[in-house]
């Protein structure tokens, strides 16, 4: 059986997109390629750029203040993208469903994986989620995908530098002679 993880690996991308951008469409092409996306992408033009308004719309969804708010955006970007399910059994992967037409440029087809796959996965996990590191000055995305849904960071080495900094605002402070008060 063949199942389509829209809801993880589409984020998972988003997130890879938005945490590194790529300089050029060749840079996203090949994101798409790690994260399992085989099918050919029509070249318009100005797919850099086109690419880049459709994460940074996508953006907007992690930065939301309110479930709500989230649900409204991605309703509003999933009717862009015009993404209903599809059956397809392209390069012999057996039958499976699309969410954008086979002839979609890049832009297109990021609009919709984005769009669907961060429905499916904020329904399915929880409307909260997707965020932003809580390590300041990071402002990377994280995708919760934890257990129990409390992931915070996104890194180990953000959690621990978020986590001595509390510590050292714990400690009391120091007096001229170094001895703490």
């Amino acid at each position: 059986m063949h199942l389509n993880p829209y809801g993880e690996y589409a984020v998972h991308l988003a997130r890879s997109l938005a945490n590194d951008w790529p300089g050029t469409r060749a840079g996203v092409v090949a994101r798409t390629r790690d994260f399992g996306m085989s099918m050919p992408f029509p070249e318009q033009q100005d797919d850099h750029s086109r690419c880049r308004a459709v994460l940074d719309e996508w953006l907007d969804v992690v930065d939301a203040d309110s479930a709500d708010e989230r649900a409204v955006l991605l309703n509003e970007q999933m009717a862009k993208a015009s993404a209903y399910p599809r059956l397809t059994a392209h390069n012999d992967e057996g039958w499976h469903l699309h969410y954008r037409d086979v002839d979609d440029d890049l832009a297109r087809v990021l609009q919709a994986v984005f769009s669907v796959g961060t429905a499916l996965h904020l329904t399915t996990r929880g409307m909260g989620r997707l965020g932003r590191c809580a390590s300041s000055p990071c402002a990377n995305v994280i995708v919760d995908t934890s257990r129990n849904g409390t992931q915070r960071y996104c890194s180990p080495r953000c959690a621990s530098r978020d986590a001595v900094r509390r510590h050292r605002a714990r400690q009391k402070p120091l007096t001229r002679s170094g001895r703490r008060i």
